[in-house]
């Protein structure tokens, strides 16, 4: 059951009523976000079993978390880390197709493949990523897919900037694919 609208302080809000399938337990997941400046964002993460967990970001959408078995988990959802790796990968790729389609590039596809190393200690942050961008297009120039790359690392991708500027090593390259 979904149920969504404004609460007193007119913030929007979304309730989810999700049944774990292994305990019949029902939990509430409420998020409520507003439309403002862009700059503050919400969040809810509820703990389902297990070490299951569903978040909601502030714009109403749902992801499931989960641990693979030898951790507790049932292997049904993304592992937090991974969605930060995801969360990398989406905001980069959403630079690089912006700043080509604005440029009036005739691209067809965009692929950021990552690959990441994660020190082995407790925590285990993230001391390297490297995201792999495949663009295809029609008449492609690389000095411009390459730009689109570099404005996103350097000055736009607001998630990879940060992890760099908390120490994580992340690099970048790419290919151009003409179709």
């Amino acid at each position: 059951m979904v149920l969504s609208g404004r609460d007193a302080a007119g913030d929007f809000y979304k309730k989810i009523n999700i049944e774990s399938p292994s305990n019949g337990i029902s939990v509430l997941l409420y998020a409520s976000f507003f439309i403002g400046d862009g700059k503050a964002m919400k969040a809810t993460v509820k703990w389902v079993d297990g070490v299951m967990f569903v978040g909601e970001s502030g714009s109403g959408h749902a992801v499931v978390m989960d641990g693979p078995p030898d951790h507790g988990g049932r292997n049904m959802g993304l592992r937090p880390m991974e969605m930060l790796l995801l969360g990398v990968g989406g905001c980069s790729a959403f630079d690089v197709v912006q700043i080509l389609q604005k440029g009036k590039n005739d691209i067809v596809d965009c692929v950021a493949e990552l690959t990441a190393e994660r020190v082995d200690a407790v925590p285990a942050v993230f001391s390297k990523i490297h995201l792999h961008f495949i663009v295809k297009g029609r008449n492609l120039k690389e000095a411009v897919v390459e730009r689109a790359v570099k404005l996103s690392a350097e000055k736009y991708c607001s998630a990879s900037i940060m992890l760099g500027k908390a120490g994580v090593e992340i690099t970048h390259d790419f290919e151009v694919i003409e179709v």
